[in-house]
């Protein structure tokens, strides 16, 4: 009886061990900055404020308390990215890889951290396996990080697998499979939000392409009055290449410094591009990079058109 008291005591202290024993994430990037810009400068994040911080945290800890869960991995992941720890984000997804081999999620924001820190050959490899993986699976919506002022999640996992593809194959010259993966972002879902987005970037290389016809057949979908709850600069974008907003009514710029604002100027800069301004166009592109909203999508592009001219053929 007392050997078996003994065990019992035993497995149950390695139980408790093994319960509350942190674990370990290594993280090889050993630099103060994020990432190293194409035109060569540091990135350096933002220190977070005080409601993020703490936001962070809730997520560390429930991650810390249940490592085995999926769930919990992935929100320590994003909110980790939130703070601006991009690199960090990144050695999250790569360990819940480990846990979890071949998880469509995983890649889909390991890939898009990717695209942040611009290694986009990597978030090709992520999100082009993700997209494979979720072959002929149901769709699931995908939780915001960050929710809209109607709480209302607009986003899916299949749709922001191909969204986040379409994007990397753009930012490494590859038109043609950007807008295969962005008519398969814009296949997943009818709902306004995921129209406008998808179509804004349709249109764009279709452009880019020289194919305006095609860009405006896409158009049609785009109409006055849809219920779009987070992609407004999106869709204030379609409106403005269908003639339904002057150009008067988006520039000159909010001076505000955000994401969308770099997204609508990054579109302005586009349509003045390719409807034979280029030098304008890269005057904006220049001026979104005056900001400091490095991680967003239309710095990244502004960014990548001014280090790597995309030539149209």
């Amino acid at each position: 009886m007392e050997k078996l008291l003994f065990l019992f005591c035993v497995l149950s202290f390695l139980g408790c061990k093994n319960h509350s024993e942190e674990v370990e994430i290594s993280n090889d990037w050993n630099h103060p900055y994020q990432a190293i810009a194409q035109s060569g400068d540091t990135l350096f994040s933002a220190t977070p404020d005080e409601k993020l911080s703490a936001q962070y945290l809730e997520k560390k800890k429930a991650f810390e308390k249940d490592p085995d869960s999926l769930e919990n991995l992935i929100w320590y992941g994003r909110f980790q990215a939130y703070t601006g720890d991009y690199r960090k984000a990144i050695a999250i997804y790569s360990y819940g890889l480990e846990q979890f081999p071949n998880q469509p999620r995983l890649l889909r924001h390991r890939g898009h951290r990717y695209i942040t820190v611009r290694e986009f050959d990597k978030a090709i490899a992520d999100l082009s396996l993700a997209a494979e993986l979720i072959k002929d699976t149901e769709n699931q919506i995908e939780e915001d990080g960050m929710p809209n002022a109607q709480n209302i999640p607009v986003s899916t996992l299949h749709g922001n697998i191909y969204y986040h593809l379409g994007l990397a194959y753009y930012l490494d010259r590859q038109l043609p499979k950007a807008l295969d993966a962005f008519k398969s972002c814009l296949s997943t879902s009818n709902a306004p939000d995921n129209v406008v987005s998808a179509t804004h970037w349709i249109y764009m290389i279709q452009n880019r392409m020289g194919r305006k016809e095609a860009g405006d057949n896409y158009l049609r979908n785009i109409k006055p009055g849809m219920n779009v709850i987070e992609n407004t600069t999106y869709y204030q974008a379609c409106l403005f290449y269908k003639g339904e907003i002057p150009l008067e009514e988006l520039y000159p710029f909010p001076t505000e410094e955000s994401a969308s604002n770099s997204a609508l100027k990054y579109a302005i800069g586009n349509w003045v591009w390719y409807n034979g301004n280029p030098q304008k166009g890269m005057e904006i592109f220049e001026e979104i990079l005056k900001g400091n909203d490095w991680a967003s999508f239309g710095y990244i592009a502004a960014e990548t058109d001014l280090a790597k001219p995309y030539i149209q053929r």
